[in-house]
């Protein structure tokens, strides 16, 4: 198969990634085959291909396919498959599996379980035509999305629908998301749904049309945030999904006394122990969380912006994305 292969971390610029011929996935007794139709280009994808994960592990192996959120339809089942049949229209999200019987996965946590692999990160991703994965962690697509709108679907969309229920946000609750990329215009979105007065800030113009085209009741240059907020009023929640360190800097700043800050990135966040804020992080999703995100998105109540592009040009796209020309997501067709 044709797929794209980070052979090293470097650069985007320098091009680590190398379009080749490679063997198919091996089936194991428990996975399912999967010809891939779209996968969409994480800004996390770009993090690991630079090194900025080499900390955490990641990626586990080299040379890997990168790739997370994953559309297509199975074309062949392992022996020990249950509930798939082939043809059928599936999904695969960051969280490939986990290992189903830690304390996390009992209780519906397995986004935490600490055995838990990657797609694209610890085993090769869907920059590529097909992937083998676990059959009770792949989702059903709903027959009235599409491949190309549904990829996103398996990161941001379900990135986002958890963030916003760790939030706890409320109607009538004054809701800013600094960052209006792949997961902020989805964050956004849920947001609204749960009732909440949204303020969508960016510091590019593109972003911040796409949020006044999605409904957000205030947008707001990056420069221009902090200024407007206090004559409005802070905001209850801040949710954080642009991977800038002045990103985070802003949201200690038009945070609320006793609000919450939702921290979607990595980075360092000052703790300013009389504003009695609370600072939590949001991971991936899990399964039900999956299942949730595209029961809301089969009735139509969210929007993916998305934009396709052929696989051969991922380098050319994660380019694009590391100099904020990609409005909502960019999608891979192999």
């Amino acid at each position: 198969m044709r797929a794209q292969l980070c052979t090293r971390i470097d650069k985007i610029e320098n091009k680590p990634l190398s379009y080749e011929i490679v063997d198919d996935p091996k089936l194991e007794p428990n996975q399912v085959l999967i010809r891939i139709k779209a996968c969409g280009v994480c800004h996390s994808n770009l993090h690991m291909i630079e090194g900025e994960f080499k900390e955490l592990g990641i990626p586990a192996k080299l040379p890997i396919i990168p790739g997370h959120e994953i559309t297509g339809v199975i074309e062949e089942l392992g022996s020990d498959v249950k509930g798939f049949e082939t043809g059928e229209r599936v999904g695969v999200q960051v969280l490939y599996e986990s290992c189903r019987t830690c304390e996390y996965c009992i209780t519906g946590r397995e986004n935490l379980c600490l055995g838990r692999k990657a797609t694209g990160e610890v085993v090769d991703g869907g920059y590529a035509e097909y992937i083998a994965a676990p059959y009770d962690f792949i989702s059903k697509l709903p027959d009235n999305i599409g491949f190309e709108e549904g990829a996103p679907l398996f990161c941001p969309g379900i990135t986002a629908y958890r963030a916003v229920k760790r939030a706890g946000v409320k109607f009538g609750q004054r809701v800013a998301i600094i960052g209006i990329g792949g997961v902020g215009h989805m964050s956004l979105q849920f947001a609204k749904l749960a009732g909440a007065e949204t303020i969508a800030i960016d510091k590019f113009e593109n972003q911040l049309k796409l949020a006044e085209d999605l409904g957000s009741d205030h947008v707001l240059l990056a420069d221009d945030a902090e200024n407007y907020l206090l004559k409005i009023g802070k905001a209850d929640v801040v949710m954080v999904h642009a991977p800038s360190q002045n990103a985070i800097y802003q949201a200690v700043r038009i945070i609320k006394r006793g609000g919450v800050i939702l921290m979607g990135v990595l980075g360092d966040i000052r703790i300013v122990f009389p504003e009695e804020y609370s600072v939590i992080s949001s991971v991936i999703g899990s399964r039900q969380d999956m299942k949730e995100t595209l029961r809301i998105a089969s009735m139509g109540k969210i929007k993916v912006k998305w934009t396709p592009y052929k696989l051969k040009e991922a380098g050319d796209v994660l380019l694009k994305l590391k100099q904020g020309q990609i409005i909502g997501r960019a999608v891979l067709v192999p």
